[in-house]
Parts: structure tokens; C-alpha cells; sequence
């Protein structure tokens, strides 16, 4: 027996972009365009973030602009799609062929996070 599959509206009404992280050595740069572009004010450096400079997004969101962490760490955009269980999120990724890159994590005040790396790019999850 088949499942049926969610209308397009419901399909798209399921994804949303709960943190879109910028990793630059340029944030002043990026931050700047976006201010200008975009009409956005970003915050100070928040060190719960990674010291990330951040913007609200519609729909709730925030936007962090951050410098790399390390040396190894190259410049990135990753979004970070909110999910209801991080944890079935990741080992759903990994079963779908993703490789966790960061596990699931708290950050106090702002709720949990985990990356996967599927097919080379970079994804996130993000429980509230």
C-alpha cells in the first residue's frame, strides 16, 4: 500500500530556516551589505554563537554572520532547518547517507544543534 504524499503547500510549510549561519573572514564586509541591502541591524558579537553578529529573519529566524573557529574551518553558508526531535533528525541524516559533523548540542537560552555533511555540503538542525 502507498502513502499518499503532502500537497506541495504542506511539503513546503514543513521547512523553515530556523538559523542561517555565514562563516567570513569578512563580517564587517557581510554584514554591511546586508544591513544595506536588506534593511537589517546585526547585533554585537554573541559568544553563545560562536561570536556570530545576527539578524532576525522573517518568519523568526536569525541570520549569524561569524568568523571561522579554527584554521581548518573554511568559509560556509549553512542553513539550519528547524526540526521537533534532533535526535531522530540526525539519525534519519545519517540513515539518508549524511555524515554527522557535530552532534547534537545545547546552546543555554536558544535550543540544540547538530551538522551533517551530506554529498559535501554542509547542513544544520536546529530544535527550539
Amino acid at each position: 500500500m502507498s502513502r499518499a504524499q503532502p500537497s506541495t503547500t504542506e511539503s513546503e510549510d514543513k521547512l523553515q530556516i530556523q538559523y542561517l549561519e555565514i562563516v567570513t573572514p569578512d563580517i564587517d564586509l557581510v554584514c554591511a551589505a546586508y544591513e544595506k541591502s536588506h534593511g537589517v541591524k546585526f547585533s554585537a558579537p554573541e559568544a553563545a554563537l560562536g561570536n556570530a553578529r545576527t539578524a532576525s529573519m522573517a518568519g523568526g529566524g536569525l541570520i549569524g554572520v561569524r568568523a571561522p573557529m579554527h584554521d581548518a574551518e573554511e568559509p560556509v553558508i549553512r542553513p539550519y532547518l528547524l526540526v521537533d526531535d534532533i535526535d531522530v533528525a540526525a539519525a534519519l541524516a545519517v540513515e539518508a547517507g549524511g555524515e554527522i559533523a557535530h552532534p547534537p548540542m545545547e546552546i543555554p537560552g536558544r535550543g540544540k544543534f547538530a551538522i551533517y555533511i551530506q554529498s559535501g555540503i554542509h547542513h544544520g538542525l536546529w530544535q527550539v
